[in-house]
């Protein structure tokens, strides 16, 4: 190991990263190297080698592996903490289990807590009830990765809208997480990211112009302030924009920032959507299903125009009647539906309301189905 190789039946040092005291001979038994994709089996491997060992169960990110005759770890590197937590929720919809394979509460904590093995960024925690965990990443974007490839997988859950950590400073004060965001965008779209960032409570730092006729924008931005702007960032920009972050650190509480001015359209009742009931809803707002959908008590089926929820039946079937007119018999048009991406579908959803995630399906719905339980909620 001193002239930097690693061969396989080599004893090694393994040295955790929390207590450097603790130490454990370990033994090397498979050797691996990366070609490309695939994995190629070695005898040895020298000094720029990225390779994959097997022989040692107990190992974490951050141990070192050390030749026994010179224990010298490397120092761990300081990972960004969480800024953001979403909760985990078994699916209890009246469609849960049919589309997903692993639909039950320890499927889903076998999953998440397998994870953290991979993922040191990432944090899972246990509620109060067993059905539910509170998982807290870097991001919007961590979080939405590890949703996409666990329902990839066959899981399915729900999830609820993306909540910010808030810390305290000595004097009680609400302290938010704050990013720095480096755009680099096309000249004639740099006024719209800045009125856009600025309603975020953005706060522009530096505006420099690079070559090609494209502006650099750095901005300081509370991290809830780019929940969900990732996908207006690409509309606004025509996918011409570029979008980076960082962690920035703890800061003052920048004020309100309000998300959404739009109400939900919900389903009145479990069925089938059909197209003379979408007809008459669509008049109401956007629309996200078209006909031949099941639906359900309690599912949100569009994007009301105004401020407030409206319930409607999109299920609801013509009457026939023995009398005709001449408009009676008119083909119904109906505008093509809003089909929201997982990450438009996050960036959607209320507080009082959950994304729930299949292998097929993503389905927003409100967390209390029944309306009249809701109408008691909401007064209370």
């Amino acid at each position: 190991m001193d002239d930097g190789t690693i061969a396989v039946n080599q004893e090694m040092l393994l040295v955790n990263h929390h207590d450097p005291d603790k130490q454990e001979k370990v033994k090397i038994s498979r050797l691996y190297e990366f070609d490309g994709l695939e994995k190629k089996e070695v005898k040895e491997a020298g000094i720029g080698s990225i390779v994959a060992i097997s022989g040692i169960s107990d190992i974490s990110i951050g141990d070192t592996l050390c030749s026994p005759d010179h224990p010298d770890p490397i120092p761990f590197q300081k990972i960004s903490e969480p800024t953001i937590a979403m909760q985990f929720i078994v699916n209890d919809s009246p469609f849960a289990g049919r589309e997903g394979k692993y639909v039950t509460s320890r499927h889903l904590r076998d999953r998440l807590f397998r994870e953290l093995n991979t993922d040191v960024s990432l944090r899972v925690e246990e509620m109060d009830n067993t059905d539910s965990f509170k998982v807290s990443g870097r991001g919007e974007l961590h979080l939405s990765v590890l949703i996409e490839n666990m329902r990839r997988e066959g899981y399915e859950f729900a999830v609820s809208k993306a909540e910010v950590l808030y810390h305290e400073d000595e004097n009680g004060k609400k302290l938010e997480p704050m990013e720095t965001a480096y755009i680099d965008v096309p000249d004639e779209f740099t006024g719209v990211v800045i009125e856009k960032l600025g309603q975020r409570k953005g706060e522009l730092r530096n505006m420099a112009p690079m070559s090609g006729g494209y502006t650099r924008l750095e901005f300081s931005i509370p991290s809830r302030g780019l929940i969900g702007y990732r996908g207006e960032f690409l509309t606004d920009t025509k996918g011409n924009g570029i979008l980076n972050t960082s962690f920035e650190g703890y800061a003052l509480y920048k004020g309100d920032i309000q998300y959404r001015k739009q109400g939900s359209l919900i389903a009145f009742e479990t069925g089938e959507s059909v197209t003379y009931g979408l007809y008459s809803a669509q008049e109401r707002g956007t629309l996200f299903i078209g006909p031949g959908e099941k639906v359900y008590a309690g599912m949100v089926i569009g994007q009301n125009g105004k401020a407030e929820d409206i319930e409607l039946n999109v299920c609801k079937t013509k009457h026939l009647t023995n009398t005709r007119s001449s408009s009676a018999d008119e083909a119904l048009r109906l505008t093509p539906p809003r089909i929201l991406s997982l990450e438009q579908a996050l960036d959607f959803i209320d507080t009082d309301e959950l994304l729930e995630v299949t292998p097929k399906t993503l389905r927003i719905r409100k967390k209390i189905l029944d309306s009249r339980m809701r109408k008691r909620s909401s007064m209370k």
